[in-house]
């Protein structure tokens, strides 16, 4: 069974996961995003706090565990439809900033690599929009 579209902004977290001075990048394996490095995230499910989905969410992707810092700031994504159609989604992502705490990487099939970059070495890389602003402000935090 197919999920209906979101009629609704869906609530969404993403974290700036820093160790060793470094930040986590991960690149998505299906649309949106397809193949773009963006920081470790996902919806917020009814019910649950902030923290909680992030912290369930990082461990779902990446399978690490981590200390959540502070609100590091939020971005809106209105991707285009995988078919041409229009609007794809309406996405609110508040991003968070967190220091590793334990674990080690093991993907889930909604990502297809990572990369541990210093804060201020993401070019050449495809990123999402505003990624190295949101990063810039979570490093602050740290």
């Amino acid at each position: 069974m197919t999920e209906a579209a979101p009629t609704r902004p869906q609530l969404a977290v993403s974290a700036s996961i820093f160790r060793d001075g470094k930040i986590l990048l991960v690149r998505r394996a299906r649309a949106p995003a397809k193949g773009i490095y963006s920081l470790p995230g996902g919806r917020v499910e009814f019910g649950e706090t902030l923290h909680a989905a992030l912290a369930r969410e990082v461990d779902e992707e990446t399978g690490l565990a981590v200390d959540i810092i502070g609100l590091a700031g939020w971005r809106e994504v209105l991707p285009a439809a995988s078919d041409g159609s229009g609007r794809g989604g309406h996405y609110v992502i508040l991003s968070f900033a967190a220091r590793w705490r334990a674990g080690e990487i093991r993907l889930n099939d909604e990502l297809d690599d990572f990369q541990w970059r210093a804060p201020d070495a993401l070019d050449g890389l495809a990123l999402t929009d505003g990624l190295p602003e949101i990063v810039a402000a979570a490093r602050r935090l740290i």
